[in-house]
């Protein structure tokens, strides 16, 4: 009788076990489908191929909200659905072409930034606001160096033309965008219902 109760036991907690570690990859998928939700408003340049988009936001939000391994994959989620053909990408693009081309590079940089931001924080004990406004510029840091870095390949233009029409316009938007998800992600905390 009293095996029968271990055993029954077990595969409850076995059952509670798959749960918990289901959450998180809902989470995952949940903020994927945030930034595929806000990709399609954007504002046009006329004098560079950069748009003005939410896409940065949520990305700083994915890394602070659901830590370096779950933000990262979040972020490879949504690349990988664009890149298979569904319209994700910023004003309804997809495909492996929007990756290879000019913008592409900022893309590839959002998983990695993710990751680093929800890296420093997870060295942060109780993070605070001002904790998440770092970790969030180093992480726009990484979007800026690899979007610039892949638009200098692909375009042939100079690091300093690159800078003045991709880096430059977007700083003072990012940094508003960059502000918010800080206040957001020091004030819900998402951990709590991914345990």
């Amino acid at each position: 009788m009293a095996k029968k109760k271990t055993i029954k036991k077990s595969e409850s907690e076995k059952n509670v076990k798959s749960i918990n570690n289901l959450k998180p990859l809902v989470f995952a998928a949940l903020f994927a489908a945030l930034l595929a939700a806000v990709a399609p408003f954007k504002i046009p340049l006329g004098f560079t191929p950069v748009p003005i988009t939410l896409q940065t936001l949520v990305v700083l939000l994915s890394g602070a909200m659901l830590g370096p391994y779950y933000g990262a994959l979040s972020m490879i989620l949504y690349v990988v659905v664009g890149a298979l053909g569904l319209p994700v990408f910023a004003g309804g693009s997809s495909g492996i072409g929007a990756l290879l081309g000019p913008t592409g590079g900022y893309l590839f940089s959002y998983f990695i930034a993710a990751f680093a931001i929800g890296k420093i924080l997870q060295l942060r004990k109780s993070p605070k606001y001002l904790d998440y406004v770092l970790a969030m510029i180093a992480g726009t840091i990484i979007i800026y160096a690899l979007g610039a870095g892949w638009g200098v390949v692909v375009t042939g233009l100079g690091f300093a033309a690159i800078m003045m029409g991709w880096v430059l316009p977007f700083i003072i938007g990012d940094t508003i965008k960059l502000l918010i998800a800080a206040y957001i992600a020091d004030k819900v905390d998402i951990r709590r219902y991914m345990k």
